[in-house]
């Protein structure tokens, strides 16, 4: 068990749903993204999704794609996002999964790459361009660690649920809408049928992701869902504030007020 199942066995047993947060690594620097961290976990975060930086990030809408740019164009490594974890992991104990195109593990090595997740203190990985018909690329390396593969599910993917569950750990990302990342005015109005689908399905929890960006959306998912994922809004949060950790604490704070 590592802490992404350790915490929603701890919030199970409390009766509370996870937040999960997601910031772009780099974004505006790795040293800042380190105090974003600390500063998203004293605000609430019982997850971060820490993102990895790629020049085409396909399921990704504009404001996190520009997170991207902007952290590439501040020179950020592979290696260096590694250093990072490294420098989070003297602090804090807090879960985290990596957000990571497999055209990034690919080219880096998916063997080494691995390797420095389960040695730098990654918790669990998110791949949105790797289909589960190709899961065999990854999953014989990840099989040998600690690591949780979570899987993103579309709502359109109804029939084919009961096998997407099935080498699932962790929990299950369900995208809440069609489109990229990003916030929405509305949600598609199979999303809770979508929700009870997979849950039917697994016993791994259920999380919620694309398009929350207000505490009323928290509050609508929470009573479907095991936990929500903010993006898009915590990533323009920071690029508003101009990186104000306060800023991001009080709107977190707001989400789950």
């Amino acid at each position: 068990m590592n802490r992404i199942e350790e915490k929603f066995k701890t919030l199970k047993e409390k009766n509370k749903k996870a937040f999960i947060a997601y910031i772009c690594a780099g974004d505006p620097s790795l040293e800042q993204s380190e105090k974003l961290v600390y500063a998203l976990e004293e605000a609430g975060s019982d997850i971060i999704e820490l993102g990895i930086p790629f020049s085409d990030p396909l399921a990704d809408g504009p404001v996190i794609q520009a997170a991207s740019i902007r952290s590439l164009n501040g020179g950020f490594k592979i290696r260096k996002f590694f250093d990072l974890v490294k420098k989070i992991r003297q602090n804090s104990n807090v879960a985290l999964a990596a957000m990571v195109y497999y055209s990034t593990i690919f080219g880096f090595g998916k063997e080494e790459f691995v390797k420095l997740c389960e040695e730098s203190g990654i918790d669990g990985l998110i791949i949105p361009d790797l289909p589960y018909e190709e899961y065999d690329e990854i999953e014989e390396v990840i099989s040998k660690t600690n690591l949780c593969l979570i899987p993103l599910i579309a709502i359109t993917s109804r029939q084919r649920i009961p096998m997407l569950v099935k080498k699932a750990k962790g929990f299950i990302y369900c995208v809440s809408s069609l489109g990229v990342t990003g916030e929405r005015k509305s949600f598609d109005k199979k999303v809770d049928e979508f929700i009870a689908e997979v849950k039917k399905n697994t016993d791994i929890p259920a999380c919620v992701g694309f398009g929350i960006s207000k505490k009323e959306d928290v509050e609508r998912f929470n009573k479907t869902a095991d936990g929500v994922i903010v993006g898009s809004a915590i990533v323009k949060n920071i690029f508003e504030s101009n990186c104000d950790e306060n800023k991001l604490k009080d709107f977190v704070s707001s989400l789950l007020s």
